[in-house]
């Protein structure tokens, strides 16, 4: 009888728990719809497009919080033809995966944001499906903090003024190309199907600070080196123990006129030691072409990553990259 009463009140537990749940996430339905609108944010429909770090422009007045629930989806229809080019009897050509016409698997984003206080934000971003990863996969949430009023410091809400700080498992800010590329279901920003051939995109934990103003750009950031917490102590190969990555950037980036602007950045990242570095091989959803150049058998999350390069460096790295961009908008 104590047994049938205990499940009885766990089944009660469980259903309250789910009738909370579910009214998190209709508030957070009626908060999309009705407030929308957040603090410093990069919107992921057009609005979005173009758009790098965020701005410091204090545009939106804060009026308590807010809950944004949304979702991406990309659905891609493919085909290709492949062929390895060996006709010669010496070297019998490869057996490459037959492909035709036909739809690729669909892959879903889940976005979570959280207007928290004034000038303080919270992300997440989870996979819902993707080629690599096909089943439930988190990509990793941030803090990032605009404003500090809550310090009630005017020496540093002064400071603050042109400062951005993020804290949390986040895509690492490397370069420009990462706000471009197409995410598992968030595509809508890449203006073409697919990424780079070498891909330098990763998620790690750490913080990067920011200081904006009248279009100058600089950012500092470290995180642990690796895509995942990790707290074994490991030698490398060469005897060197786990280091983190210390990574800079700086940059101008300005509207000149209604017609132009112009944006030049240069980023810089270094490892010395690390388990497993992922710089080049950090994305967890895989490549929009599915089985090009593949050789059969075939496996949608052993062959994920179609038409990319992965160099493999995965100890000790050091890299950098230059991105210029230029936007004209005609009248």
């Amino acid at each position: 009888m104590n047994l049938n009463v205990t499940r009885m009140k766990t089944k009660i537990t469980s259903l309250k728990s789910l009738v909370i749940t579910l009214g998190l996430l209709f508030t957070g339905v009626l908060a999309f719809g009705q407030r929308s609108d957040m603090q410093y944010f990069r919107y992921y429909d057009q609005r979005g497009i173009n758009v790098f770090e965020t701005s410091k422009d204090d545009t939106i007045a804060y009026d308590g919080l807010k809950l944004r629930i949304g979702a991406g989806f990309t659905q891609g229809y493919q085909s290709l033809n492949h062929s390895n080019g060996l006709t010669t009897s010496s070297t019998p050509p490869a057996n490459l995966y037959e492909m035709a016409g036909g739809f690729s698997l669909a892959q879903a984003n889940l976005n979570i944001d959280v207007q928290l206080y004034d000038g303080v934000s919270l992300n997440l971003v989870s996979y819902m499906s993707s080629h690599h990863h096909n089943e439930f996969w988190v990509k990793g949430g941030y803090l990032q903090i605009d404003k500090v009023k809550f310090l009630n410091s005017e020496f540093m809400d002064n400071l603050w003024k042109n400062l951005t700080l993020k804290v949390g498992h986040m895509e690492v800010n490397y370069g420009d190309a990462h706000f471009r590329r197409s995410d598992g279901g968030n595509t809508l920003w890449n203006p073409w199907i697919e990424n780079n051939i070498m891909d330098e995109f990763t998620t790690e934990i750490g913080a990067e600070l920011y200081f904006k103003k009248d279009g100058i750009l600089g950012m500092v950031g470290f995180t642990d080196g690796e895509i995942q917490g990790n707290v074994s102590d490991p030698s490398t190969p060469d005897g060197a123990k786990r280091k983190p990555s210390l990574y800079f950037k700086a940059g101008y980036d300005k509207q000149l006129s209604d017609m132009l602007r112009v944006r030049l950045t240069g980023s810089a990242m270094t490892t010395k030691s690390s388990a497993s570095n992922t710089l080049f091989g950090g994305d967890r959803t895989g490549s929009n072409y599915q089985y090009v150049m593949e050789n059969a058998p075939v496996s949608l999350s052993s062959n994920a990553f179609s038409g990319r390069f992965n160099p493999g460096y995965r100890d000790n790295v050091t890299a950098f990259m230059v991105n210029p961009f230029v936007e004209i908008r005609w009248p």
